[in-house]
């Protein structure tokens, strides 16, 4: 009899020992490389969440060229976790973005009381489905000389007249560091439609170039266009032989050079 009264009591225990057990269980820890961005544009910003105790919050770091790049990157100064939620916070320890857990494999959102709107994704988490469609050029597009309408006083005289000359090996060269990571650029031709794709290839040393992952590409008056895997893009304009620079140049250094095979 005293056993059978005490086993609601004995069930009721356990219960709440596994629900105590998974409120105290911890969120994986987020810290680590991240890519913040404006939506809409081609302004971004690698950050590291460090794991350590900084001024506000835990401690934040990232690039010197970030404050150019992103404005609002100067008014940061930590961040924390608040379950699924990153928030970047400000010198008072406020919540000048917050993020909430990603709905799927896409990146996580906040929006600023502007209406800006910014991406937050965590580096090397970007889902392989996600890739758009490359673009479609005409055969035209492969052979016919560009206008060229547009170029400014600094881009190179010797911009390529075709897409097609433009397709081949890059490596990226960083302001205090060269070819840390290497890009193809290919223009494959079949018939009427010409499919041009890009691809960084294997032992990229740049978790920038690594975390954008240019899929495809496309060169119109005199502009190269790189197009990320998740549909943004970056445009760079002719400074040499062989050689692009991100137009407008902000932020870190982001050179392309050709190079052989």
């Amino acid at each position: 009899m005293r056993l059978r009264r005490l086993l609601p009591v004995l069930g009721f225990l356990t219960w709440a020992g596994c629900a105590a057990a998974q409120e105290a269980s911890p969120l994986p820890d987020v810290a680590g490389p991240w890519e913040l961005a404006l939506d809409g544009s081609f302004r971004r910003c690698g950050l590291m969440l460090g794991a350590e105790p900084g001024s506000v919050g835990r401690a934040l770091r990232f690039p010197a060229g970030c404050r150019r790049a992103l404005p609002l990157i100067n008014g940061i100064v930590g961040w924390r976790q608040e379950g699924e939620m990153i928030q970047l916070l400000d010198r008072e320890g406020q919540p000048v973005l917050a993020f909430a857990g990603p709905e799927g494999d896409g990146p996580r959102s906040a929006e600023t009381p502007g209406g800006e709107r910014y991406s937050l994704a965590q580096a090397g988490t970007i889902p392989t489905n996600s890739r758009p469609a490359a673009p479609l050029v005409t055969q035209a597009a492969l052979t016919t000389p560009s206008s060229l309408r547009g170029a400014g006083p600094e881009n190179w005289a010797g911009a390529p007249s075709t897409a097609a000359s433009v397709a081949g090996l890059y490596t990226l060269d960083r302001f205090v560091e060269k070819d840390v990571c290497r890009v193809v650029l290919r223009a494959e031709t079949a018939q009427v439609t010409a499919q041009v794709t890009a691809q960084v290839q294997e032992g990229c040393r740049d978790p920038g170039l690594a975390l954008f992952d240019p899929t495809a590409w496309h060169y119109e008056a005199g502009r190269l266009t790189l197009v990320a895997r998740r549909g943004h893009s970056v445009e760079l304009i002719p400074v040499g032989e062989g050689r692009w620079r991100r137009d407008p140049e902000i932020g870190t250094t982001f050179l392309l050079r050709r190079v052989e095979p």
